[in-house]
């Protein structure tokens, strides 16, 4: 039964700004919602219920959720009845303050409040009282076994493992917003792995402030390599990937799972920010940069073609030339297969507000560019030698190039677009590599797998 019941908000909008874990809450948030008989719709002017889900980690990021959410006033003055909400790290930070700041403007949903939706949305239409929940709650019993068709998860979904962070480096917001580390127990997370696969998900990402950390609040004795190893266990799972892993906790343990665990694709996310062992002191990261280049090394020999992601500020205050210059330095050896790189901005309650020697934005402009561009070409080098090779392509859906062509991805992370026919979508299908691009591969599928099938599905669909 509904709790909302009689409730004229029946259409719901989601605009999600920010990490994977923002996009697994919207998700949780539309499955939840479903069960209240609320209708996802596209178009933001055709919905009773808006739901913003925002990020904080960057000032970037939290201007681009006041700018949307400003350009929400005019519709609440057309659309009085319009029910506004504002979710995620954003709504956690500045809490109930936003309902002063923004008259339009009827809830404010901290980062572990998702599950109270409904309940306050009943408040709201009851009363007509605007709130504020941004309490923290490390309850997972209301995390999702499964997907209902209203998320349509297709071919991969996320799932949440932990929450929050014990590391406090120095820029960064996250324990604030997210709260200390607590884990989810590895029972419920095989669960919703196998309800999901169970759904048609052929590949599930694990998610994780810290993935490296999982473990912390629970009772049992199963650290994250003894999860991928679970997770690994369920039927009918062809790839796991995880996100996001910091490099002072990477095990010989984890790494090793990347050898013995057939499912677990060589792929793994581990942010360095700074290639300089004075600036990462400074940004409390507990790791050098000699220790990180050992990591990539050891992982490397462990897996040859793992591919390696990272993330990366520029600008940190007392960053010097040489400073970046041993950031550049590090691209050029590590050769990352992706690189997300930010110029560092002040977040609010951060210890790198008080630090000394704040860099000209100009000068951050101009060093981040240089990276990106460096950036640019050594993916750009590393697709291109692609070329001629046949790799295993998860098909993902119709790729955002348009016309007929399909889009999947490799073990590896990499995009790589092709034409096929729309029933390769939610297969693994071996695709040769003919171009490379500088964000994306181009490839033929191979005809062996398209005719296959082809059959397979024609015989499903027959019933035969």
């Amino acid at each position: 039964m509904s709790t909302i019941g009689a409730t004229k908000v029946r259409r719901l909008f989601i605009r999600t700004f920010g990490c994977q874990m923002n996009r697994y809450d919207s998700e949780r948030l539309v499955e939840i919602l479903g069960e209240e008989d609320f209708t996802p719709v596209d178009d933001y002017r055709q919905a009773d219920f808006i739901f913003i889900n925002t990020c904080t980690v960057r000032e970037k990021a939290e201007q681009k959720a006041f700018s949307y959410l400003g350009r929400l006033k005019q519709l609440k003055r057309k659309q009085p009845e319009l029910v506004v909400a504002l979710g995620g790290c954003v709504a956690q930070q500045y809490g109930e303050d936003l309902l002063q700041r923004v008259p339009h403007l009827a809830l404010v949903v901290g980062t572990h409040g998702v599950s109270r939706v409904p309940a306050m949305l009943v408040r709201y239409e009851t009363t007509g009282e605007r709130q504020a929940f941004v309490d923290f709650s490390y309850d997972f019993g209301d995390e999702p076994d499964g997907r209902s068709q209203l998320c349509r998860p297709e071919v991969s979904a996320y799932v949440t493992i932990m929450r929050g962070c014990d590391n406090f480096c120095t820029y960064c917001i996250v324990p604030t917003v997210r709260g200390r580390e607590r884990s989810r127990p590895s029972d419920e997370i095989v669960r919703e792995v196998a309800s999901l696969v169970e759904s048609g998900v052929r590949q599930v990402t694990l998610l994780g402030q810290n993935v490296n950390s999982y473990g912390q609040g629970v009772t049992e004795e199963v650290d994250f390599a003894g999860l991928l190893r679970r997770v690994a266990e369920v039927e009918g799972l062809s790839r796991i990937r995880f996100t996001t892993s910091h490099p002072k906790d990477l095990s010989p343990s984890l790494m090793h799972c990347f050898a013995d665990i057939e499912p677990l694709c060589p792929h793994i996310h581990l942010p360095v920010q700074s290639g300089s062992n004075r600036i990462l002191e400074r940004m409390k990261r507990g790791y050098t940069r000699e220790h990180y280049l050992r990591l990539v090394k050891e992982l490397k020999a462990i897996r040859e073609d793992v591919a390696v992601s990272s993330d990366m500020i520029v600008g940190f205050p007392g960053e010097n030339e040489e400073d970046f210059q041993g950031s550049l330095s590090l691209l050029e050896e590590v050769r990352f297969d992706a690189l997300f790189s930010f110029k560092y901005s002040d977040r609010p309650q951060t210890a790198a507000c008080s630090l000394d020697g704040k860099v000209e934005e100009k000068v951050k402009l101009q060093r981040l560019q240089t990276l990106q561009s460096l950036q640019s070409r050594i993916t750009l080098e590393k697709n291109e030698a692609q070329v001629g090779q046949t790799t295993r392509v998860l098909v993902e859906g119709p790729s955002q190039v348009g016309g007929s062509q399909l889009s999947g991805r490799t073990p590896q992370n990499r995009v790589v677009n092709f034409q096929g026919p729309p029933e390769l979508v939610g297969e693994e299908i071996s695709v040769l590599i003919s171009a490379g691009h500088a964000h994306s591969l181009e490839g033929v599928v191979c005809v062996e797998d398209t005719i296959s099938v082809k059959v397979v599905k024609e015989r499903s669909w027959s019933g035969k």
